[in-house]
């Protein structure tokens, strides 16, 4: 039957979503129809090319073959008034039953809206009862009046899954629409909110969409290429996006608000910036503002202030507009330290710092408070930023992003050689665990640097050099990346921040340790001790030992030796005089906290603070020294630890007792050993020994010599053995005496 597209003759036919045709009309197209809701009659109507099924209602003001269709009706088909439609019965058994439909709601019109939240359980209940029996297809919009009142609604259909029993008795199931269903009694609906729409909906039928969906549904976990951080990423999850999951009205209900700021701080290279980078592709929010620190400041009057104010306009506009379903918006501020220095520590007449800090302050958490936003803050100085900042309500999720554990270094190791495992130019003797075993205290940044020097040394291979440099272009598809290669890189190429200063070692291990006596035997067997202890240890002090003796004794020498080749610990530092020659007494203190501060990072470290008196200025005359760095330095070495972290601290001093105990400095220490001269004959002959070798009738001219009780450094000693050794092997033993004495 031909029909002419015109509109529905009232605003009740309009709302009622179906064809409203004449009732002659109506009993051409199904003899049996009533006009109810039990009974629909369905039709297909055809144009373009294109079908539609609709259910058909009857009026009298409707004239003969003359069809009345909305304007979202008309919309969807793509015809316009005065058209000619072809429309045809459908039977109902072509068509499956709805169990679940899932609706996208938003006003009908703009300019029409209401901040008063939609109950969707009870729209659920009125959709049903209004449009049972009604069929629905994918991507359909029509026409909702909620209770009868204005403003009204549109409604899509979003989603839809069917009964298993679709199909009536003796039909095939290739016959039956897919993406046509009839709504019944018992079909579960959901309302999703329409993108940018400024619905409030509230109840249990709410769909996803309507939950404010934080989490991008495209995004894989999988794929994330965070690697060793996943306790402090699900900590992260649990505080800032857990209560963004849950409806808008439950968190209004509540009486709470999100969290809206997360400080991410540790070491460089940790992979602070790279977890923000990813949760920023994770959450299903407007684009991420990425600002560097620097990046706000501005040399003229106010324009660093409105620098701040601009990152957040975009927020305040969707408050003002969405209220509780304004969408996320996300600010990330790298090296945040630079703009949010405490307040009155920075030097100048403008007070720029100052007010920007304020500015950022009234922003994120000021008098008009903003719930629709998230700033992820990242630094290596947590101690430089202002604290009103740190507070509950601005950034009030810290998270140290600390070096990674073994299994977390495993996990960074995967992701860096994960391409050449796919490329098959990973060699099989390359153990992933075994050089995560030897990469400790490897940052995130470091270990990428490390697979980078592998794949540089392992392509040098193929590099020659012949006048010209010229590549193995044979050899290239052949190349593998061996574990020679990655063992070249961590010897010789890339070095931990909080590792073991190989310089250092070199330097104090250079004359090696000689065990001229019982003494030296009993300080090596008790360092053991130490070590051991410092190893398992379940308090949160540090075990602090103090190498007290003469000049020269090999102090150092045995602080280095204990720390470098006895203990085995990841993290040496050496805290000495040589390097702050100049430093005044402030940068003397930050330069010694710093290098604490860096130690507590890794699990077990030691340090060796070297030379005390020289560290404090001490001189007898006076006495003078610097009160500023004895105290921080009797701060530090009373620090408390973090749980799970060990330090053993060695210290040497050739102060007396009385002038340590006087400083108040003795009795920071756990333990003091005595560290003595060469005494006796037997001492000497071991420490010549181990300069020059001696022949038996040496040794029994330095033990007939009269040289009798010694009070002579080792250090002092190696000295005066060089020196006698340039007289000649005859007299070399009398002028050693003589020089001693």
């Amino acid at each position: 039957m031909k029909f002419e597209v015109g509109k529905c003759p009232t605003d009740e036919d309009t709302f009622t979503n179906c064809l409203i045709v004449n009732p002659k009309d109506a009993r051409q197209l199904d003899e049996r129809f009533d006009d109810t809701y039990m009974r629909r009659t369905y039709v297909q109507v055809t144009f373009n090319g294109k079908h539609f099924i609709f259910a058909i209602s009857a009026s009298p003001k409707m004239t003969v073959r003359n069809l009345g269709l909305n304007g979202m009706q008309r919309k969807w088909i793509g015809v316009s008034l005065y058209t000619e439609v072809e429309v045809t019965p459908y039977p109902q058994n072509n068509m499956s039953y709805l169990a679940t439909l899932s609706l996208e709601v938003d006003f009908l019109q703009k300019n029409k809206t209401t901040t008063t939240a939609y109950e969707t359980d009870k729209m659920a209940e009125e959709v049903r009862k209004t449009y049972l029996n009604l069929p629905h297809t994918s991507h359909q919009e029509y026409f909702f009046r909620y209770e009868n009142k204005s403003p009204y609604l549109s409604l899509k259909v979003n989603r839809m899954e069917f009964l298993n029993t679709q199909v009536l008795s003796g039909q095939n199931r290739g016959s039956v629409r897919q993406d046509v269903g009839i709504l019944t009694g018992n079909t579960v609906i959901t309302f999703d909110r329409k993108e940018d729409s400024v619905i409030t909906l509230s109840g249990k039928a709410v769909g996803s969409s309507g939950t404010s969906n934080i989490i991008n549904p495209d995004w894989d976990f999988s794929q994330m290429g965070i690697g060793g951080l996943d306790g402090e990423f699900n900590a992260i999850f649990r505080r800032a996006f857990a209560s963004r999951v849950f409806p808008p009205t439950l968190i209004e209900q509540l009486g709470m608000s999100h969290v809206k700021g997360i400080l991410l701080h540790g070491p460089p290279g940790t992979g602070k910036t790279l977890m923000a980078r990813q949760v920023g592709k994770m959450l299903n929010t407007r684009e991420p503002k990425i600002v560097n620190g620097p990046e706000i400041l501005n040399k003229y009057v106010g324009e660093s202030e409105k620098n701040i104010r601009d990152l957040f306009k975009e927020a305040e506009d969707d408050q003002k507009k969405f209220n509780i379903n304004s969408p996320l918006h996300m600010i990330i501020f790298d090296e945040i330290d630079a703009i949010c220095k405490q307040r009155g520590t920075v030097s100048g007449s403008t007070g720029v710092a100052d007010t920007v800090v304020n500015q950022l302050l009234s922003k994120i958490d000021g008098v008009e408070q903003l719930n629709n936003i998230l700033i992820i803050g990242m630094t290596n100085r947590k101690d430089l930023i202002d604290e009103a900042l740190l507070r509950p309500g601005r950034l009030e999720v810290q998270m140290e992003i600390s070096l990674p554990d073994e299994n977390g270094r495993v996990q960074i190791l995967e992701i860096h050689t994960a391409r050449l495992k796919n490329s098959n130019k990973l060699a099989p003797d390359v153990n992933i665990r075994e050089l995560a075993a030897q990469t400790k205290n490897f940052s995130g940044a470091e270990i990428e640097g490390l697979v980078r020097a592998a794949n540089t040394t392992a392509m040098n291979r193929l590099v020659k050099v012949d006048g010209k440099v010229s590549i193995d272009r044979d050899a290239v598809d052949n190349l593998l990346v061996q574990k020679s290669d990655f063992m070249h890189a961590i010897e010789h190429d890339v070095k931990p921040k909080f590792g073991t200063a190989s310089d250092d070692s070199e330097h104090f291990l250079a004359n090696g340790i000689i065990e001229y006596g019982e003494p030296i035997t009993k300080i090596l067997t008790k360092a053991h001790l130490l070590i051991n202890q410092a190893k398992n240890s379940k308090i949160i002090d540090p075990i602090t030992v103090l190498l007290q003796g003469v000049q020269g004794s090999g102090k150092t020498a045995l602080a280095a030796h204990i720390a470098y080749e006895l203990s085995g610990f990841p993290c040496v530092k050496i805290c000495s005089p040589e390097k702050m020659v100049g430093y005044s007494e402030s940068a003397k203190c930050q330069a010694i906290k710093q290098i604490f501060d860096d130690a507590c990072k890794s699990e077990l470290s030691c340090i060796i603070v070297d030379d005390i008196e020289r560290l404090l200025d001490f001189v007898p005359v006076g006495p003078r020294f610097s009160n500023v760095v004895l105290q921080a330095l009797i701060v530090l070495l009373k620090k408390n630890l973090k749980r799970g972290k060990r330090l053993l601290i060695i210290g040497t001093s050739s102060l007396p007792q009385s002038t340590l105990e006087s400083f108040q400095l003795y009795s920071c220490f756990n333990t003091v050993i005595d560290v003595p001269p060469v005494r006796n004959v037997d001492g000497l002959v071991k420490v010549v020994q181990n300069r020059l070798y001696l022949t038996e009738e040496r040794i029994s001219e330095f033990q007939n010599s009269a040289i009798g009780e010694m009070n002579v450094s080792v250090k002092k000693l190696i000295n005066l053995i060089e020196l006698a050794s340039e007289v000649g092997d005859d007299d070399f033993v009398s002028e050693l005496v003589s020089l001693i004495h």
